[in-house]
């Protein structure tokens, strides 16, 4: 199946080994979100707040708080990826690849690596995903992968 037949994510069927999702949209990280999510996560470290700081710091203006360039790649996949997961298991391997200021734009891939029918429950499965985060130059930002509980398309459970 292509992915436009999807319009809420996928059923464990349509996904294969080596199927690669380039996620749609892109987001540019405003001053507001880095500041909002410092509020909202009590992550009140200078160096995402403190302009003055921040440049007399490593990077020499802002950092965007990395959990919340995290928490947007994974929402970025929502629509492609786990739109119809019963659950995300776990998350692996989460590596900050490069920094984020304010400004930039981050767009996202995942490729698939893993499907794996349930031997349990017949109407399931998971589906093991690696995510890339890249800015607006295609530098890598962010990588990541997880494992998902999806469901089978029309599966009932043999109990």
């Amino acid at each position: 199946m292509g992915q436009d037949a999807h319009k809420f994510g996928r059923f464990l069927d349509d996904f294969a080994v080596g199927d690669v999702f380039k996620h749609q949209l892109g987001k540019t990280i405003q001053e507001s979100d880095n500041n909002l999510f410092c509020l909202l996560t009590m992550n009140h470290h200078p160096v995402h707040l403190d302009q003055v700081y921040a440049e007399s710091a490593q990077h020499g203006q802002i950092l965007v708080v990395g959990t919340l360039v995290f928490s947007l790649v994974v929402g970025m996949t929502v629509n492609d990826i786990s739109g119809r997961a019963i659950a995300n298991l776990e998350y692996h391997e989460v590596k900050h690849l490069g920094p984020v200021h304010v400004g930039d734009t981050i767009y996202a891939e995942t490729t698939v690596l893993e499907v794996t029918p349930s031997r349990s429950k017949t109407d399931r499965g998971t589906v093991k995903v690696s995510t890339l985060a890249y800015n607006q130059n295609r530098k890598a930002v962010l990588q990541f992968s997880r494992t998902l509980l999806v469901p089978k398309q029309n599966g009932t459970e043999n109990v």
